[in-house]
């Protein structure tokens, strides 16, 4: 896991030495970029599916909370619901793909944008309150795993956000981590 400690060195320089958004947000996407050029480094443990919903693997907690690196694996099917974020985030496919629902806040609840775009393996996009924080996020493969390494500006494992249950419902949420499999 030589990479990812690489890349914790280099985030957690940065978030030393600015919290301005965009400069994260630009300079985070350069090193998450190294960091899913090659897959070799993330163990297998954190490869692995769950049958029942998507995985959510902690790679990296900052002690101070300032920014989390987590392992998201997608089985066939698996999707999240609408969720935000309340954080800046950076998500990045390391292995297949990821369709990404796109939503708007209104006022009230968030809506659908009328627009899905489909991120492939070694593609970023980011995520925050500035640019953009709803959405729902799928697994884009019918026939395989597909995993992304998300940055996100806190321990998002920890951070209070909302989703839309099945019935349209806001919903105050906490995600945690899932424990990669022994």
């Amino acid at each position: 896991m030589t990479a990812l400690v690489s890349f914790v060195d280099a985030m957690t320089a940065l978030v030393e030495r600015t919290q301005d958004e965009p400069s994260l947000l630009a300079e985070g996407r350069r090193h998450l970029s190294q960091l899913i050029d090659d897959d070799r480094w993330l163990p297998a443990t954190y490869r692995q599916p769950r049958s029942d919903r998507y995985a959510q693997y902690p790679l990296h907690r900052d002690p101070q909370g300032r920014f989390s690196v987590v392992s998201f694996v997608w089985g066939p099917g698996q999707s999240t619901p609408v969720h935000n974020h309340t954080v800046w985030g950076l998500v990045g496919v390391l292995l297949g793909a990821e369709s990404c629902d796109e939503y708007r806040w209104d006022g009230h609840r968030p809506v659908s944008a009328g627009h899905q775009h489909t991120l492939v393996c070694g593609q970023i996009e980011a995520v925050s309150p500035r640019l953009g924080d709803w959405h729902r996020v799928s697994n884009a493969l019918a026939d395989r795993a597909s995993i992304s390494i998300h940055v996100y500006g806190a321990d998002i494992g920890l951070v209070k956000r909302q989703r839309l249950d099945e019935h349209g419902q806001l919903l105050d949420f906490v995600s945690g981590y899932d424990t990669p499999p022994s």
